[in-house]
């Protein structure tokens, strides 16, 4: 049997609900064992989860750890303007335009600056850490089982809240932001309720197999 492999994801995850009921959350990962991506995950108001994937490989990796009713393959891009609270996001994946503006930094983000990351990073933090999210942010986790055969785990760095997001999809405007209720079923967290920009790292464990 060999050894269990980890892969690691670094970059940032966004989350945001919309008035219509849809729930948004993008990942875009600047290092990862696959190079840079982004992707994004879609819960319609309805519970129909989407994953929109820039390739195969993504679209591989990911359905096998999180859960979607329907993948899509659909080019992916984000572009960045501004810094801080004047920055905007725009985000384009298929049949998905939105577009975000970061605005304060959190008081939890003050914080998890001032963890050294070898030490947020590791397994064993994730496990102490697992209870305090879950009784402070409902719906969050930080350890858990992603899917058969895989754990995974992450290590939050900085987190700021959205000042503004508009989204449109297959041509509809989904109406204003809104908090992520409810909490959309991906696997086994969610990101914060307010809206939110997390820095973050994700460790996935894929167990051996014989």
């Amino acid at each position: 049997m060999s050894s269990p492999q980890l892969h690691r994801f670094t970059g940032h995850i966004a989350g945001a609900g919309t008035a219509e009921g849809t729930r948004l959350v993008l990942g875009c990962w600047t290092r990862t064992p696959h190079g840079p991506f982004a992707d994004v995950m879609v819960e319609d108001r309805d519970g129909h989860r989407i994953l929109l994937a820039p390739d195969r490989w993504v679209a591989d990796f990911v359905s096998a750890t999180y859960t979607f009713d329907e993948v899509r393959l659909v080019p992916v891009s984000v572009s960045r303007t501004g810094l801080g609270r004047t920055g905007q996001w725009a985000v384009q994946a298929g049949p998905l335009e939105w577009r975000f503006r970061i605005g304060a930094r959190a008081p939890l983000g003050h914080l998890l600056r001032l963890i050294p990351r070898p030490i947020s990073r590791s397994l064993a933090f994730a496990q102490l850490s697992d209870p305090i999210a879950r009784a402070t942010m409902p719906g969050v986790r930080t350890l858990g089982q992603a899917a058969p055969g895989r754990t995974e785990w992450y290590a939050a760095d900085d987190l700021h809240r959205l000042r503004g997001s508009t989204a449109i999809w297959e041509g509809q405007n989904l109406g204003g932001m809104r908090e992520m209720l409810p909490p959309p079923r991906f696997g086994f967290s969610s990101t914060p309720r307010p809206p939110s920009l997390t820095a973050v790292t994700s460790t996935v464990r894929v167990d051996s197999e014989a």
